[in-house]
């Protein structure tokens, strides 16, 4: 590690003035990633301003139909919420399955979102519910947020706020993990609001993503077996030491099947 600054930010608006001044500072969250980073000497910010203690940010709350998620709870937080269980118990198990309990007992959905890591699972969970990133300025559609590799709309200095997550009929989200880290080596979320339904797909390719193959058979037919029978393309896949495209793909369909069924359960 090195010198650096740290500072802790009285709300959001002091927050994001501390960026304007430094773009070399950096929002700290939960720093399950961003710390790590820096002692790998892969990230070098000259101050940390703490987000995480900032008023209100870390409640949740039920507005109308929707769950709404402050940026700074924690997964822990999200997986034992009792109003998440109740009405998108597909968010509380995701959270439950992130990581080990340190992570979880640290690790916050704002810092998650923001990082964007390719095999993290809430991306799946905010794109495949078409959940909607509050920032200090702005909101943003979670099918405009996830830009790329570690890549989102966010500015420089934007502060995610919330999460606002519509409520399901039904949802459910799989992840085959990696045994060490328990990121996804593929992650599938499967909500249907009616007669549409949303795929979304973590740890598979650069970034995550909608699955349009499976969304259209499972809209048409909201079965497992109708999953199954789903072919996904390995071309825009990713092949690395823990899995190749081809199986990467095979497990998709697989995923969203199983999916499908935990929903039915739900």
């Amino acid at each position: 590690m090195y010198a650096f600054n740290f500072e802790r930010a009285a709300d959001a608006k002091a927050a994001v003035a501390r960026l304007k001044a430094d773009p070399d500072a950096k929002f700290l969250a939960g720093g399950q990633s961003l710390l790590a980073a820096m002692k790998l000497r892969l990230a070098s910010p000259s101050t940390l301003v703490d987000v995480a203690r900032i008023p209100g940010m870390a409640e949740i709350r039920v507005d109308g139909k929707e769950i709404v998620i402050g940026a700074a709870a924690r997964h822990a937080d999200v997986a034992e919420n009792a109003e998440v269980r109740q009405r998108i118990p597909a968010l509380a198990a995701l959270a439950g399955g992130i990581g080990d309990r340190q992570v979880r007992a640290m690790g916050t959905i704002g810092g998650a979102l923001a990082n964007d890591d390719p095999a993290a699972c809430y991306p799946a969970a905010v794109l495949g519910l078409g959940a909607t990133v509050v920032t200090d300025r702005r909101s943003i559609a979670a099918d405009d947020f996830f830009k790329g590799l570690y890549e989102t709309a966010l500015e420089p200095d934007e502060l995610i706020t919330a999460v606002r997550f519509p409520i399901p009929d039904q949802a459910a989200y799989v992840k085959f993990h990696n045994p060490a880290s328990r990121f996804a080596l593929v992650g599938v979320m499967v909500a249907r609001f009616g007669s549409t339904v949303r795929v979304a797909v973590t740890g598979a390719a650069d970034s995550v993503f909608r699955c349009q193959p499976l969304e259209q058979a499972l809209s048409a037919n909201f079965s497992a077996q109708a999953a199954r029978g789903v072919k996904v393309d390995a071309g825009q896949l990713n092949t690395d030491l823990h899995a190749s495209a081809e199986y990467r793909a095979h497990l998709i369909p697989v995923l969203a099947a199983r999916a499908v069924e935990a929903a039915g359960k739900g």
